[in-house]
């Protein structure tokens, strides 16, 4: 059941973004976002709703192969994590011997 506050992207909005990506670069579809994974996208079928409604959906590739984790730029884009940024280091203390002899 669709939920009148939530907008659907349609497959004009589709192909507006994607006009403005890179033609030759590879498409994936990003999935899950507590493990942001990458996957290849297999094909495009267009179909119809339970009321007869059009419909098109972005499949998977038949292999079904994640092709490597999502960049976390991307998932951080997506609102699935937050930023983060490594931890401030500490100067390490030497563990041989020091130089005045002792």
């Amino acid at each position: 059941m669709d939920e009148p506050h939530l907008h659907e992207m349609t497959v004009g909005e589709l192909v507006d973004l994607l006009s403005a990506c890179d033609h030759d670069a590879p498409a994936r579809l990003a999935i899950n976002p507590l493990f942001p994974m990458a996957h290849r996208i297999g094909g495009v079928i267009a179909a119809q709703d339970e009321n007869g409604d059009p419909l098109v959906f972005i499949t998977e590739a038949k292999d079904a192969e994640q092709v490597g984790h999502l960049p976390p730029d991307v998932a951080v884009e997506l609102t699935w994590h937050e930023p983060t940024e490594a931890p401030a280091r500490r100067r390490r203390r030497a563990t041989g011997p020091r130089d005045d002899g002792s």
